[in-house]
């Protein structure tokens, strides 16, 4: 594996923490929702590691900002998500704690991060 920057970032590595969590969670539903839910949990968060890892390769502050964007946007999905997750019974919010507190430390630091680059965080 390559010796990158960005994986010395706290966020980063929360993120992949995060990931981990998800599919753990995952594990644990229904089969008919293995191509329904749990790939879109699935793909969702590990599309939060890879647009902050494409993010930080990129030279450009337009770049960086439009993968910044979108690894935030994903989080904003699995929180969805796992909101419809916990309606159909598939979840409960005892059973979340970890991954809610994953989320929100890597929205936040995220959020921080895309603000201290100068760019607005919604």
């Amino acid at each position: 594996m390559l010796n990158l920057s960005h994986k010395n970032l706290a966020l980063y590595k929360i993120s992949l923490l995060l990931v981990k969590e998800v599919y753990s969670l995952t594990k644990k539903f229904p089969k008919e929702e293995q191509y329904g839910l749990v790939s879109q949990l699935r793909r969702a968060a590990v599309s939060v590691c890879s647009n902050l890892a494409e993010g930080s390769a990129r030279i450009s502050a337009k770049e960086k900002k439009r993968f910044y964007e979108i690894a935030r946007a994903s989080l904003v999905e699995i929180d969805t998500q796992v909101e419809i997750s916990i309606l159909l019974e598939y979840l409960s919010p005892e059973n979340i704690i970890e991954f809610a507190k994953y989320e929100e430390s890597v929205f936040k630091i995220l959020s921080k991060f895309i603000s201290n680059l100068g760019f607005s965080t919604h």
